[in-house]
């Protein structure tokens, strides 16, 4: 009672100008504190932490066809409560969440005295705020034209950040794809590479405050999907929509809404330190499931032939040995990917699938989006973007037994195509279908609102280290980022863990793996995602090291707790995750020099007998035994693009 004591005293005290009004709400342990103002009309907020400022004042509002709600507001009222709610997620970085928060609506007035609600929901390191909007007497629609949303952060904040690409460019004209390259600790001001502002999530080091992480959540086929455009003048990074040549010039890029509606959840997570960044559950925890199911679906490992041997392996025999492949090492899954339709034929993939069935291997098969917004010619095509189709295709695979699909392709942000992502969701669902989307946007929610959902690319992911040498150069910088900002707030399909030497058939040509075989089993654990369709090869089985394959045959892709250790951002990485009574601390090192640690490791007791993990000076995988003496203390080494793992 003592936060809402406080908060209603601000109510009650706060100036009643008519050119300024602010009020305040906390978080329940009252470190976290969002101010939210109108100033000669301007709605805005500002984010403070243990008295430290992280988001400066910055703009709230929208414009719309049903009027103007970003200047010439006025205040009208507000009403506080308290949120609490414990859930269980079995797809996430945890699988027991108890989410508490303290809630503002704030009612504002435009000029036309039309009114709005702003709702922030504020626990202890995350703020999520949204727009609520009621029916307009007969006006029963709106169409949001622009945000003003905006995010002040203080000028001597650096930027982890990946460009929003330009669209209709790259592979067969599909962007954008959430797959652009990162900089690091880049200045403030600094512009997008496209000049298309970022995409989220958006990481910011605020200077010796801590930091911040900028997302959204809840976005369903009632919104598009946005992101940051770049800062103005002023430093503010502002909600932007889509671009209008995306998916080919079709659809709109403003969302349109029924009335009663509500905006997206916006979410800012900040800390001291990146621990509340890497544990937030922030993006489930404001969300809600959009319907239940009749089915339970089972979560694993799985093998794929393409990112490796590439499309002349989607062939029968072929696919015979990913599927021995993966009974050999107790996998669930192999991934077929495109052009089965025409190399291998329905009529063979029935016997294909049968064989896997007989192994013990369930099937996932890829499909491309389809449809009238890019060039993409891989097959199966025209069977995803039709409601007829697809419901067809979807009852041959449910016959067939397939466990779930894997859907390319997609290319653009707006509502058109949000609504596409959930309609398959939702027709996969009926048929029992899991779905993994590539080629795709960021997840936001997805993993609460949608039961059958298990997975989305949106990152420059494993098939680029197979395409140039630049990406396996830097591999080690991208993979120590994104544990700290793409997979914080969604399940990450990487399609990691490379084991060959080299990326080709033969383990003998293309490019060059420059990062050790530790350094690949420790992805394993630092990216999370509840299917991982790992990129090993038939050849791994008997060239790879005995110590990596039974590591690779026994780490789960489900967790019941993830903590962070230490890090910093495209330098070192080290996280410490829980599968049901076991326990492994993983850690990787993209610098140029040797790493020695001391690490307080809780979740060990002095005495424990744990499994170690490391590189040798040749580089060679180790695994020894080693007696925990101090686990507040406990010492690693972790070498130049290597890595370790410690296994209780």
């Amino acid at each position: 009672m003592k936060v809402f004591k406080l908060i209603l005293f601000l109510l009650v005290c706060g100036t009643s100008s008519a050119l300024s009004q602010t009020v305040s709400v906390y978080g329940p342990d009252s470190l976290l504190k969002v101010d939210i103002s109108i100033k000669n009309g301007m709605p805005a907020y500002s984010v403070t932490y243990g008295g430290k400022t992280f988001i400066e004042e910055s703009p709230l509002g929208f414009v719309s066809n049903a009027g103007d709600f970003s200047r010439q507001m006025k205040w009208v009222g507000a009403n506080t409560a308290t949120v609490s709610e414990t859930y269980e997620l079995d797809r996430i970085k945890k699988s027991k969440i108890e989410y508490n928060a303290n809630e503002i609506k704030v009612t504002l007035a435009n000029s036309e005295d039309k009114r709005i609600d702003v709702t922030f929901r504020v626990s202890n390191n995350d703020v999520a705020f949204r727009y609520e909007m009621p029916r307009y007497g007969e006006t029963g629609s709106i169409v949001i034209e622009s945000e003003a949303t905006g995010f002040a952060l203080p000028n001597y904040a650096t930027t982890f950040l990946t460009p929003q690409s330009d669209p209709m460019i790259g592979w067969k004209r599909t962007k954008p794809s959430y797959e652009e390259e990162y900089k690091a600790d880049a200045p403030l001001n600094e512009r997008s590479q496209y000049g298309c502002g970022f995409t989220f999530p958006c990481l910011f080091h605020v200077g010796d405050n801590g930091w911040a992480l900028i997302s959204e959540t809840g976005v369903d086929g009632k919104y598009c999907a946005s992101h940051l455009s770049d800062a103005d003048s002023n430093g503010v990074f502002r909600i932007a929509f889509p671009m209008p040549e995306e998916n080919n010039g079709n659809g709109t890029s403003a969302p349109g809404l029924a009335l009663p509606g509500t905006t997206p959840w916006r979410t800012i997570t900040v800390g001291e330190t990146l621990k509340p960044i890497v544990e937030t559950t922030v993006p489930w925890d404001v969300v809600t499931p959009r319907f239940t199911t009749d089915h339970k679906y089972e979560y694993g490992r799985g093998t794929w032939s393409w990112i490796m041997w590439q499309d002349g392996s989607i062939n029968y025999d072929d696919q015979v040995a990913y599927v021995d492949m993966a009974a050999a090492l107790g996998y669930e899954f192999v991934l077929i990917d495109n052009w089965w339709d025409k190399n291998i034929g329905r009529e063979k993939m029935a016997q294909l699938i049968n064989y896997a069935r007989s192994k013990g291997v369930g099937v996932f098969l890829w499909y491309s989006s389809s449809g009238y917004w890019n060039d993409i010619e891989q097959s199966p095509v025209n069977k995803m973007d039709s409601p007829i189709e697809r419901k067809k295709e979807m009852r041959w695979l449910k016959e067939m037994g397939i466990k779930g699909i894997k859907v390319d392709f997609f290319g653009g942000d707006k509502q058109e195509t949000m609504r596409l992502y959930e309609a398959i969701l939702s027709d996969a669902d009926d048929y029992g279908l899991m779905v993994i989307f590539h080629g795709c946007t960021l997840p936001r929610g997805w993993e609460r609102m949608y039961p059958n959902y298990v997975g989305s690319e949106a990152v420059l992911a494993s098939e680029n280290l197979i395409f140039t040498q630049h990406r396996c150069d830097t591999e080690a910088f991208n993979a120590c980022l994104h544990p700290f900002i793409r997979n914080t707030v969604g399940c990450m399909e990487f399609g990691g863990t490379l084991l060959n030497k080299r990326m080709n058939k033969t383990n003998d040509g293309g490019t060059e793996r420059k990062t050790t075989d530790v350094f690949q089993i420790a992805t394993a654990v630092l990216f999370q995602n509840p299917i991982q369709n790992f990129a090993l090869a038939p050849n791994n089985l008997t060239d790879a090291p005995k110590p990596i394959i039974d590591f690779m045959k026994d780490v789960p892709t489900t967790w019941d707790e993830t903590v962070f250790i230490d890090g910093y951002p495209g330098k070192y990485c080290i996280i410490a995750r829980r599968h049901a009574d076991k326990w492994y601390v993983a850690g990787i090192n993209a610098t140029k020099e040797t790493m020695t640690l001391k690490l307080n490791l809780s979740m060990l007791e002095r005495g424990d007998n744990v499994s170690y993990y490391t590189d040798d000076a040749k580089r060679n995988a180790s695994l020894s035994t080693v007696k925990v003496k101090n686990p507040a203390q406990t010492k690693v080494t972790i070498r130049p693009d290597g890595g370790f793992v410690i296994v209780k």
